[in-house]
């Protein structure tokens, strides 16, 4: 049997403790991905991850030994850590005993390949992890073709996204950019920019969304730049019946989706 690292003063576990912060993270090239869902997604997308930090104690079912087997088939290197330090490594309040580690990965507008009606979501200036995760998630629900992340503040490999994502990072294409390059994609390709703005006279739902179109976000604090404004094919606003001028960003990126969806499945 293979020794259990129990000391929270181990070399590895202090190792995994650094890769918290993002300069760590960057500097090495890789990232972590914790819990029994994302990490099954990433091995179900064909994603190699280094190493499989694991804690039985932790565990939710019975199904996370296949996971190990996986993990161990595509060339992982297993290593069972103790309930203490598994929970110091953890970001998780309640860990699920899985925590892995893989290399950073690089898209690039040029790297996408379009359909010939394609959805988009475009996303600027996000700041909080929580909602970019949750924005792929939503792009993975309704099948847009990409995310494109515009002048990013929050770092898409933040272990908060792929858990937000619920591992959908590992299968929805996500490009990270600046906005003049995502816009002069958007218009070499013919895909309209849809803007969404409190100030549009436009509802969303009054908008031809069955042609090719990028849903643009902007960042939860600010909204979008006028760069983005001024270049947008469709401004729309959602109907606001309370006090509240704006929906948080990703429960309005998911309402404009759905249309989408909604339109392009009519008759």
């Amino acid at each position: 049997m293979d020794e259990v690292i129990t000391s929270t003063q181990n070399p590895r576990i202090k190792a995994l403790v650094k890769l918290k912060k993002r300069s760590e993270r960057d500097d090495q090239g890789i990232f972590l991905t914790e819990g029994y869902r994302p990490i099954t997604r990433a091995l179900a997308a064909g994603f190699r991850f280094s190493e499989l930090y694991y804690c039985p104690e932790w565990f939710l079912g019975s199904n996370e030994q296949k996971v190990l087997d996986d993990a161990q088939r595509t060339g992982a290197q297993l290593i069972q850590i103790g309930k203490e330090a598994f929970a110091k490594i953890a970001y998780r309040e309640r860990p699920e005993g899985l925590l892995a580690i893989g290399k950073q990965w690089n898209t690039t507008l040029n790297d996408l390949k379009l359909s010939d009606n394609p959805f988009l979501i475009v996303v600027e200036a996000i700041e909080k992890p929580g909602n970019l995760g949750t924005i792929l998630r939503s792009a993975d629900a309704t099948g847009a073709e990409a995310v494109i992340v515009c002048d990013a503040v929050t770092d898409v490999f933040n272990p908060n996204v792929v858990r937000a994502s619920t591992g959908v990072l590992f299968s929805t294409p996500t490009v990270i950019t600046d906005s003049e390059s995502a816009l002069k994609f958007l218009k070499e390709k013919g895909v309209k920019s849809l803007a969404a703005t409190p100030a549009a006279d436009t509802l969303y739902t009054d908008t031809d969304l069955t042609q090719p179109v990028a849903i643009v976000m902007g960042s939860e604090q600010f909204g979008l730049t006028d760069a983005w404004l001024n270049a947008a094919d469709l401004p729309v606003k959602l109907p606001m019946a309370g006090v509240a001028d704006s929906l948080n960003v990703s429960a309005a990126t998911v309402a404009i989706a759905y249309e989408v969806v909604r339109q392009r499945s009519r008759p």
